[in-house]
């Protein structure tokens, strides 16, 4: 598909072709966690992106153990393919990507193109939530070789590696401290990382929410100094928007040395003492 480095996206034919597989899994995660409820492709497992897949007494990740438990009780097993869509151009959906392979699944894939794109193409939907035999599920410990924490980016400030903030050029520059309609999610300060280079998460998708071809995406990110042979850590405002420029930059372009960082400016622009940059 497009010569991208690895076979980690199915077209909407592909997963209505696969609606009833049993070694697959479709499962949606929205940024709007109505949607859901609202229509669905038929069969999928539904989870709430901040209810389910985050701690909720920490800001963090669910453990190993807990991962784990969450999948087998939805009916996921190590064993089957599991394939993400959601709304937004599949911001969550490529974050929960990130996630599986952060606890060391690999038998993911996401679909090319959001729940909008199914839905334009009259494909079918479901209201009905599927009740899945519950399965095992083992997960890894975390995998930190795709996971940036606040130390690692505040070590790498002048050095070789390339950050890339992905967020709209407004909030780069410090005019807005988050996007309209989310200024009760954001920082103290506004502004980037420095010697962040500016590349917004959307420059990488097509108008329809799939994903541009390899030679268009390699050439929008040489464009803005972020090469190959750099490590690159990626960041937002939360982490959803970086995730999908991480599965650009390591999955679709192969790049090995690329990292998320989660925290991302809701913690860095929160941080006593840490250098920003505006404009």
């Amino acid at each position: 598909m497009a010569d991208y480095a690895k076979d980690v996206l199915v077209s909407t034919d592909w997963v209505a072709e696969h609606l009833e597989d049993p070694d697959v899994r479709i499962v949606e995660v929205d940024e709007n966690t109505a949607l859901y409820a609202e229509a669905h492709i038929p069969g999928a497992i539904g989870f709430d992106w901040k209810g389910d897949l985050q701690d909720q007494v920490r800001r963090d990740f669910l453990s190993p153990e807990d991962f784990g438990e969450l999948m087998g009780s939805r009916g996921i097993s190590n064993d089957h393919t599991v394939v993400l869509y959601g709304d937004r151009n599949n911001w969550f959906a490529a974050y929960t990507y990130w996630y599986f392979l952060y606890y060391g699944h690999d038998k993911v894939k996401l679909m090319n193109g959001p729940r909008e794109k199914w839905l334009e193409e009259d494909k079918p939907t479901s209201t009905d939530v599927p009740d899945h035999e519950p399965q095992a599920f083992s997960a890894d410990p975390g995998n930190d070789v795709i996971r940036a924490k606040r130390d690692e980016v505040g070590g790498a400030l002048g050095s070789e590696t390339r950050l890339v903030d992905v967020r709209s050029p407004q909030e780069f520059s410090g005019e807005l401290i988050a996007m309209a309609g989310y200024e009760q999610e954001g920082a103290q300060r506004g502004g980037h990382i420095p010697g962040a280079a500016s590349v917004p998460w959307a420059q990488a998708v097509a108008e329809d929410g799939t994903f541009k071809s390899a030679d268009e995406l390699r050439e929008l990110y040489t464009q803005k100094g972020v090469i190959a042979d750099q490590p690159i850590i990626a960041y937002c405002r939360i982490g959803e928007r970086s995730a999908h420029t991480w599965f650009v930059l390591h999955e679709l372009l192969g790049i090995d040395d690329v990292k998320n960082y989660d925290g991302s400016w809701t913690e860095w622009g929160n941080l006593v003492d840490v250098p920003i940059e505006k404009g």
